[in-house]
């Protein structure tokens, strides 16, 4: 009986151990261990599982044996390691040149090599008998598709257009250039969006500052012909390989690296440089994404992986805050340059590193948007935080009318005590701490830090927090950040623990921590910020979503892509 359900991903090699056996496939493997019966056992499995006998073998073991459910728990974990297929074997004899490798790739080789027999391919380019043309020609034909050239005398020099024609017209299409200074493949789209794709990545490849060229070596022949050479081979098939996993219904390669920095959902380019050797993929949208943005983050972690992908120095578009130079005690600092302004920086602290990096990133995000009141947030919950806590302050002004809140209210708050203590004592600066409640019957406070001297007050230090002693710590630790940072800037809008909740999200509980560990302090100011935003939005108007005539309507509609949110207060909006 040949059996038509599961099977043996084809090309899985198998080691047996002295008690277990390691699989290991084109995207997976996994080692089994525990018991001296597993190879034997897998040599009962392995010829029904390679020939499509599954089926067979299982009707004839007893449901809820021991054998059974030894067998069944080697499935399970074949399947979850992607190391099964599900449908008949490959036809004999090999259907084609590229039929060992969807035998190894494809869940239903028969579909896919259908799909790429009624498929040709075509090469665009302005010199279509240059190397990277002919590369990725000769690669489209080793995969088994017809391929014609076609000349435009409209595309940059460098740069390839392939595109993959079914029944229905241009399936498929995608591009990539040789290194000037990066070259680069992008991911399949449809060729008016592969066009638009290509011309802003070149664009903003063409912003950033070019590396200076090594002077110890005489220059290679592939780097003096322009990128010829090994480099046209390997953006050359690595696009082929692109467009024929698309053609083909596979995976693309993109997804194959497990690659933390790359976010699903979202399109990758192909980044290659010549010298030194270089090629990696990045995420991209841009410069006007289309289909369902990311949904909003979740947690801090996922948030930043965000914030590397739009801050990516090779084709994002925005600074990724890091720690630099900066000294991290006593205070974890962030920066990056201060988007528009060149030669400034922007500078901020937090309890941890990644809340500071977060903090730096919205701001900067904020400014490069170039409207007035626009505050971005990794959340919707988030950009609201940070949004109220900056319009209240802005409203309530230098404070008059507002009621002192006594200081044995806010002082004996451990994290206001450490960091205040941290200040006057430890960085020896001269500064007062006035904390208030911005208006009658709201639990809705405001703490201002300055720095006491002989040219009077100098503020460092502004927070709008849930209870006194949030303020009192927020605004002290901001202090910190300030003179921690070597220079005394403009203090900015309060963003305080408007990221506590991305912070501990995910994170376990952890009983035995103390309300003085900063762990526990961001998970309490985190339970206390619905009821917090409440008050807040209760003494302003509600922020709205950035319109889209806005200013920076390309940037916000990038960052709404990757699922930050972009608000604007009424009165602020163009």
């Amino acid at each position: 009986m040949t059996g038509t359900g599961r099977r043996l991903r084809p090309g899985t090699a198998v080691t047996p151990l002295r008690d277990g056996l390691h699989l290991r496939g084109r995207r997976g493997s996994v080692t089994l261990e525990g018991s001296a019966a597993l190879p034997v056992l897998w040599r009962s499995l392995e010829r029904p599982l390679r020939t499509g006998g599954l089926d067979a073998l299982l009707d004839g073991l007893e449901p809820g044996s021991p054998v059974r459910e030894a067998v069944d728990a080697v499935l399970a974990q074949l399947e979850a390691h992607d190391l099964l297929v599900t449908g008949p074997p490959p036809p004999a004899p090999d259907p084609g040149p590229v039929g060992p490798w969807l035998a190894v790739s494809a869940g239903r080789p028969a579909d896919a090599a259908a799909a790429l027999a009624a498929t040709r391919a075509e090469v665009v380019a302005a010199a279509v008998d240059g190397p990277l043309a002919r590369a990725a020609g000769r690669a489209l034909e080793q995969g088994g598709l017809p391929v014609t050239y076609t000349r435009d005398a409209g595309l940059p020099e460098g740069r390839i257009h392939l595109r993959a024609h079914g029944p229905a017209g241009v399936t498929h299409a995608l591009a990539a250039a040789l290194p000037a200074p990066t070259g680069y493949v992008t991911s399949p789209d449809t060729a008016a969006a592969t066009a638009a794709t290509a011309t802003a990545l070149e664009t903003r490849q063409a912003a950033r500052p070019t590396p200076a060229a090594p002077t110890s070596a005489a220059p290679t022949a592939d780097h003096a012909c322009g990128g010829g050479g090994a480099t046209a081979a390997l953006l050359g098939g690595a696009a082929a390989h692109r467009l024929l996993c698309a053609v083909a219904g596979l995976p693309d390669p993109a997804g194959e690296g497990d690659d933390d920095r790359l976010l699903p959902g979202l399109p990758a380019v192909l980044l290659v440089d010549a010298r030194p050797p270089r090629a990696e993929y990045r995420t991209w949208v841009g410069p006007r994404p289309s289909g369902a943005p990311l949904a909003p983050a979740t947690t801090l972690r996922e948030a930043l992986r965000r914030v590397a992908a739009l801050g990516d120095g090779r084709c994002g578009v925005l600074p990724d805050p890091g720690p630099a130079d900066l000294p991290q005690l006593p205070v974890p600092l962030a920066s990056c340059a201060s988007p528009g302004r060149p030669g400034q920086t922007l500078t901020g602290g937090a309890p941890r590193l990644d809340l500071a990096r977060l903090e730096v990133f919205c701001r900067a995000a904020g400014l490069a948007l170039g409207a007035a009141g626009s505050t971005v947030g990794a959340s919707p919950g988030h950009a609201l935080g940070r949004a109220l806590r900056a319009e209240v302050a802005r409203r309530a002004g230098t404070g008059t009318g507002w009621q002192p809140v006594a200081p044995r209210r806010w002082s004996g708050h451990p994290q206001a005590r450490h960091w205040w203590t941290t200040l006057t004592a430890r960085l020896a600066v001269p500064a007062r701490l006035h904390v208030f409640r911005v208006a009658p019957g709201e639990e809705v406070y405001r703490a201002v830090v300055h720095r006491t001297g002989a040219d009077g007050p100098v503020p460092l230090g502004d927070a709008v927090e849930a209870t006194p002693g949030d303020a009192a710590a927020c605004a002290a630790l901001a202090a910190v950040a300030a003179v921690s940072a070597g220079a005394v800037p403009a203090v900015g809008a309060p963003a305080g623990a408007a990221g506590a909740g991305l912070a501990v999200a995910g994170a376990p509980a952890v009983g035995w921590e103390e309300p003085g560990w900063t762990g526990r302090w961001l998970a309490d100011t985190a339970g206390r910020e619905d009821a917090f935003q409440e008050a807040m939005g209760r003494l302003t108007d509600p922020p709205r979503p950035a319109p889209p005539d806005a200013p920076g309507g390309e940037l916000a509609a990038l960052l709404r892509a990757f699922g930050f949110t972009v608000l604007h207060f009424p009165e602020e909006a163009p």
